[in-house]
């Protein structure tokens, strides 16, 4: 395991982005436990407020990610690049935490738009996960043929899998071309198969080709109405179940 990690991990250069990714999901993972905590009324925990102003936690995860990113510019190697990926990590995880309520600009985290946050940052830590997985072909010393030839392999896969997953993508797969990256056969099913109405795909191909748009728009049905609840009961157990009622409070602009 030692030496798997230093010829993979620390040789490349990836160990910040390893402490940074470890520090972004346990910063998630923490954050949602004290904010369903402070819902439930539970615990020692509570919003901070400053001059009647709710301060959400969105505030100091900037604060992080400017003093992790430029500070790891300043100090690419020693010690130093790691506390500052650590901080970069947990800034990180704090902003895509209420990514829902930057985008809207209300504060949507209970309600069903706030999804939108934890499908962002599952998106964010697989691929980062994927990066570090990656095995970098270059920046390591010492390489034998044997291991180029594997490395040459993996880069090769990697990028196939990334068309097939940008593939999918244009058909309107988002979560299959994000697992399709990691998984390569879920980047081919998802490449192969009939685009959902209204992808860029359907849009430009099946715009005269009307047995193929309502076999597309069939599909769709019996694949939302099978895995919609499994998906919901999934978010819900991640980051906590949204409100019955939209009870968003628009923020200031």
């Amino acid at each position: 395991m030692g030496h798997w990690l230093e010829r993979n991990i620390v040789e490349p250069g990836k160990l910040p982005l390893l402490l940074a990714l470890a520090s972004f999901v346990l910063t998630f993972v923490v954050t949602r436990v004290v904010t369903r905590l402070i819902r439930a009324g539970r615990g020692p925990f509570g919003n901070v407020s400053a001059g009647g102003v709710h301060i959400h936690h969105v505030v100091p995860g900037v604060v992080l990610v400017v003093v992790g990113g430029f500070g790891a510019l300043a100090s690419r190697h020693g010690p130093g690049s790691g506390v500052c990926a650590v901080l970069f990590g947990v800034g990180a995880g704090l902003v895509l935490d209420e990514f829902a309520l930057i985008l809207h600009l209300a504060d949507v985290y209970w309600t069903e738009d706030g999804r939108k946050s934890v499908e962002v940052v599952v998106v964010t830590a697989a691929l980062v996960g994927l990066v570090l997985a990656g095995f970098a072909p270059f920046g390591v010393n010492g390489v034998s043929t044997d291991e180029l030839h594997d490395r040459a392999a993996v880069a090769v896969s990697v990028a196939a899998n990334f068309l097939f997953s940008l593939l999918a993508l244009s058909k309107g797969k988002a979560r299959t071309a994000l697992f399709g990256v990691i998984v390569p056969l879920v980047a081919v099913i998802g490449a192969v198969r009939l685009a959902r109405p209204g992808s860029p795909w359907a849009r430009r191909f099946y715009r005269r080709r009307p047995r193929a748009r309502a076999r597309a728009g069939l599909r769709v049905y019996r694949h939302d109405r099978r895995w919609a609840v499994p998906s919901r009961r999934l978010q819900d157990w991640i980051g906590g179940r949204p409100d019955s009622q939209d009870t968003r409070v628009p923020q200031r602009q």
